[in-house]
């Protein structure tokens, strides 16, 4: 055991240029020395059937395994129409589930956003915060990060450049 302070990350998006799955690259760069981030893609997680709890799909006990080594969550999520990703409700829904069964539960967890329009993605972690009361996790109030204009604060590459939220991520 390396006694570090282990933190699980995931984007609310299955997008390969995710501005959000960079901003979790950003974090692995700047996560300080006494933590580690892992850093899990929610693709192949299927859609939640009630009817699979019994037997959970290989993903899922994959997703729920690593959620429960974690000491930390860290979620980037975008907005989608003023709420939550689909992608990463379903993925919620999965890890909480079957009743009993929440790996999340007492858990603290750590929020940023990023969108191309004004707010940043504040609505997304707002409905966030709701889900997280009923799962029993913790948030993390300060720093809140939220990034707008996110297109223009990732370069070509799909690196991170704006300095000011690089330290944000940092304090986060």
């Amino acid at each position: 055991m390396s006694g570090k302070i282990r933190i699980l990350g995931f984007a609310g998006s299955l997008q390969k240029s995710s501005f959000n799955k960079a901003f979790l690259r950003a974090a692995m760069e700047l996560v300080p020395g006494d933590a580690e981030l892992e850093i899990f893609d929610l693709e192949g997680i299927p859609q939640y059937n009630a009817d699979l709890e019994s037997t959970l799909p290989v993903r899922v006990r994959e997703f729920k395994s690593r959620i429960r080594t974690a000491d930390a969550i860290l979620i980037a999520t975008p907005e989608y129409n003023h709420s939550i990703t689909g992608v990463l409700k379903n993925a919620i829904d999965w890890a909480s589930r079957p009743p009993g069964d929440n790996s999340f539960n007492d858990k603290p967890v750590a929020i940023m956003s990023a969108s191309v329009g004004m707010l940043g993605g504040a609505r997304a972690q707002f409905h966030l915060r709701h889900v997280f009361v009923n799962l029993n996790m913790h948030a993390v109030n300060q720093p809140q990060v939220f990034v707008n204009a996110v297109e223009k604060k990732i370069d070509g590459e799909g690196r991170l450049v704006d300095e000011l939220v690089r330290e944000k991520i940092r304090e986060l």
